[in-house]
């Protein structure tokens, strides 16, 4: 097949089976911005209703660029990979300061927080230009179609996927290729178990005839994980709890939790009660809670501290009710889900 076969199939493939989503409704590029900022790390399942509370809460850049870092965060509350949200309301101030939404390649790369794809996304679903998209799903479509083993993580392979994909835009068509071929990948070309019955590139994709579907694509690093001990401590004070915002330079910056230490290894109850050095009643919750990220495992440990005075700890005190008006990690939405069912609700 040549290679404007491959891109025409696609976009009839697209044209039956593409999927109906708000930021495809609209050539606004700051709903777009944010629709693609949110899938950078996330579903499209997920990603929706967030979208739609986030474009709800901040309907235009202006609105975005005057919201506290607060605000912005807990609405990105659950989405994870928070710099993506501390990020997008940076970028929105560089909008509004430069006058307009920047309207070429060139122009959208350089806001914060955008990079060569969202860049490309961008250009293309907002104004039309002739960028085309790589991601995982590009990748793995081209790697599979086109029998490619060059590893998808090093320098010499993302040139070639780049050039391959720009190859292949229809550059009077570029908003739809490039949907066409992250949905094909998405929904037909998938990671696992790939729909190559009733692919519509079958008969000519070279993978397939040669049996290495499962094989492409090709990635040379394996991604070293580093296992992290987190213990969490609630604290109940005459109706009044304890919030800490978490500092630069590492995961969840500017999130609030619960008193933690961090340890080399799980830390028994009376450890735990050397760490606090006060009088009070100490009730462990939960025991190794495991939450995965990218280049991390946390086990967290949660605990409950009931004290009829005062603790010295430093941070933000409130009432226990007004805890749900912070940003917290989903970590931490895990220890307050176990303290609803310690207290019987």
């Amino acid at each position: 097949m040549e290679h404007n076969q491959f891109s025409l199939r696609l976009l009839a493939w697209y044209a039956e089976n593409g999927r109906q989503l708000p930021w495809r409704q609209t050539r606004d590029p700051y709903r777009i911005w944010v629709s693609e900022i949110i899938l950078q790390q996330t579903r499209v399942a997920q990603g929706y209703d967030y979208f739609l509370r986030f474009v709800r809460r901040f309907p235009t850049v202006e609105a975005l660029a005057e919201a506290s870092e607060d605000e912005v965060l807990h609405e990105w509350q659950g989405l994870g990979y928070y710099s993506r949200a501390r990020n997008l309301r940076a970028a929105a101030r560089q909008v509004v300061e430069l006058g307009h939404f920047p309207r070429t390649y060139d122009e959208i790369r350089r806001m914060k927080g955008v990079g060569d794809y969202t860049a490309a996304a961008i250009a293309s679903l907002a104004f039309g230009l002739p960028h085309a998209v790589v991601d995982g799903n590009v990748y793995r479509v081209l790697s599979r179609y086109f029998g490619i083993d060059a590893p998808i993580d090093s320098t010499p392979g993302k040139r070639l996927f780049a050039a391959l994909a720009q190859e292949m835009l229809v550059e009077n068509r570029a908003a739809d290729y490039n949907q066409a071929i992250m949905d094909f990948g998405a929904m037909q070309c998938t990671p696992q178990s790939p729909h190559c019955v009733d692919c519509p590139l079958a008969d000519t994709c070279q993978a397939l005839a040669e049996g290495r579907v499962t094989q492409l694509p090709v990635k040379q690093r394996a991604t070293a994980v580093r296992p992290r001990f987190f213990t969490y401590v609630y604290v109940r004070y005459e109706g009044m709890t304890l919030l800490q915002r978490r500092g630069r330079g590492d995961i969840w910056q500017g999130l609030y939790q619960p008193p933690m230490w961090e340890s080399e290894a799980a830390q028994s109850l009376d450890e735990v009660r050397q760490l606090l050095g006060e009088e009070g009643r100490l009730t462990l919750l939960r025991r190794d809670v495991r939450h995965q990220l990218s280049h991390q495992l946390l086990h967290a440990d949660f605990y409950l501290w009931e004290t009829e005075r005062r603790p010295t700890l430093e941070g933000l005190w409130m009432s226990e009710g007004e805890v749900s008006h912070y940003a917290v990690p989903r970590l931490v939405e895990q220890l307050f889900s176990c303290l609803f069912v310690a207290d019987g609700n």
